[in-house]
């Protein structure tokens, strides 16, 4: 069995005046052993070597007129691969399992191998002829790695999802961005990071900091006694009041004692992955290279979007067609639904779906007040639902959104984006959520990183704006075309269920 967060859950005291039985992890079984630490390093090393084993032989098996020459290489390769995939990284832990980073970690690294190889031979005795079976090595090696890596990721997923494998987690600093880190911890499973408990000397009141739900167990310079209490193998370092001097030295006791240790640094709302790192002597130095919506690349961006929404626009013409007939055949009404939208730099446009509810018999109801309160945003189905049967089914399967491509091709949205707001609301959520009004720095899109990440219709407002200005803060075209591989993969599960 995975930890149990609520046999942690104990007032918010001191962990010295806490009963120690409460504290006591309970005994890992002997899965939870091997999925995780070095035992499921080591299961993962073998089973990629079983992989490229089992690609060698079978090319091997297939050559059976090759001579000793031309068998070395094909079976010096397996150890170079392996080799290659621990150079970079493939075998470290991971708290976002990635299948499409992994994949193209996995062909790296063979390839490398394969060049490695080709170049080792080449500067010995072994004649050129030899290395005709290399590349159909490579290529036998490199999907049976690919496939055991979105396998193994898979059953680590589910493992951490589970509680199996789930790692835990200590976090230095009981106030906001603590909370903040919990929340997001046991919100995602599968990261595999548990908190069960905090050390902070002068924690604020959970009256205060009401997302905190794990107690405080000690002061930051308790890490170790109460790392021994709970079990815990990770520390989250977060915002305390404590000064800087203490904290380096709660990081130095981590070290000694082997506890993985994350950092949450300092004006993290404006890390991204555009940052460089300089040394000025032993002084490390991150220079802050923010997003520009009105740069060269995001030119090139909208150019994409336009050339590719008229391309699909252009192959979908029959299926648009035949919906825009059946929602004109299924209820009375217009084809599409028409709403105004607040885009980049506030722009107002008239955002087009395909009408997917019966029209109102009488006067359109106000919106629930439910979105005006609270962190749910605007979405679904509001009030009474009038969904007539083709359009649940549109919804179902995101065939209502088709219509905003016509929007991507006038330049009002984007293919990725966040999703854009009605004025009414924008108004009131950019008083009420921080940060909220950074999202209209770029156009709206169809989809985007919050969609991909499971906040559609009424979800949190506040998660869904963190991940909308995460991504802008990290921009990339491949971002871009990671988020629309994801969205179709999302649309066509949703289609099969």
């Amino acid at each position: 069995m995975g930890l149990d967060l609520q046999s942690y859950a104990l007032p918010a005291v001191d962990e010295r005046t806490a009963p120690a039985h409460f504290l006591l992890p309970a005994p890992r079984t002997r899965l939870e052993r091997l999925l995780q630490g070095r035992s499921w390093t080591a299961l993962r090393v073998g089973f990629d070597a079983l992989l490229v084993a089992v690609g060698v032989a079978a090319i091997i098996l297939r050559a059976p007129g090759a001579d000793a020459d031309e068998t070395t290489l094909p079976l010096l390769f397996a150890p170079l691969m392996i080799g290659m995939l621990a150079l970079a990284g493939h075998y470290k832990h991971e708290f976002q399992l990635k299948i499409i980073d992994g994949v193209v970690r996995v062909v790296g690294a063979t390839s490398l191998a394969a060049a490695a190889a080709i170049t080792a031979a080449a500067a010995g005795t072994t004649q050129l002829e030899s290395h005709a079976l290399v590349p159909h090595t490579w290529a036998a090696a490199t999907v049976l790695l690919v496939t055991g890596r979105v396998f193994t990721n898979w059953a680590e997923r589910r493992a951490r999802a589970a509680g199996v494998a789930a790692t835990p987690t200590l976090i230095v600093g009981a106030g906001q961005i603590g909370a903040l880190v919990e929340r997001r911890l046991v919100s995602e499973p599968e990261l595999g990071l548990l908190p069960v408990g905090y050390l902070d000397a002068d924690p604020p009141s959970a009256e205060d900091v009401p997302l905190r739900t794990a107690p405080v167990l000690g002061v930051p310079a308790d890490v170790g006694r109460v790392a021994d209490l709970t079990g815990a193998k990770h520390v989250v370092i977060g915002f305390t009041r404590d000064p800087d001097s203490q904290l380096f030295d709660v990081m130095r006791d981590c070290e000694d004692r082997r506890l993985q240790v994350s950092v949450v640094p300092r004006f993290f709302e404006f890390v991204n992955v555009h940052h460089e790192l300089e040394h000025i002597g032993g002084l490390p130095l991150f220079s802050h290279e923010s997003t520009d919506p009105k740069s060269h690349t995001f030119t090139v961006k909208h150019a994409f979007d336009r050339l590719v929404a008229g391309l699909m626009l252009l192959v979908l013409t029959p299926v648009i067609l035949f919906f825009a007939a059946a929602v004109k055949l299924s209820s009375p009404g217009p084809v599409f639904f028409r709403q105004r939208r607040i885009g980049r730099d506030g722009h107002h446009f008239e955002l087009l779906k395909f009408r997917s509810m019966r029209m109102p018999d009488g006067p359109a109801i106000p919106d629930t007040p439910a979105f005006l309160t609270g962190d749910i945003a605007p979405g679904g189905v509001e009030g009474l639902d009038r969904r007539t049967r083709l359009g649940a089914f549109m919804r179902r399967n995101s065939i209502d959104e088709l219509p905003q491509l016509i929007n991507v091709l006038r330049g009002d949205m984007s293919l990725v984006g966040p999703r854009p707001e009605r004025p009414e609301f924008v108004e009131i959520f950019e008083q009420r959520v921080r940060r909220y009004d950074d999202r209209h720095r770029v156009k709206s899109g169809i989809t985007g990183w919050a969609q991909i990440h499971g906040l559609r219709g009424q979800t949190s407002l506040s998660d869904r704006v963190e991940l909308d200005n995460h991504y802008i803060s990290n921009w990339s075209l491949s971002l871009d075309l990671k988020i629309l591989f994801l969205t179709l993969g999302a649309v066509l599960m949703r289609s099969e269920e």
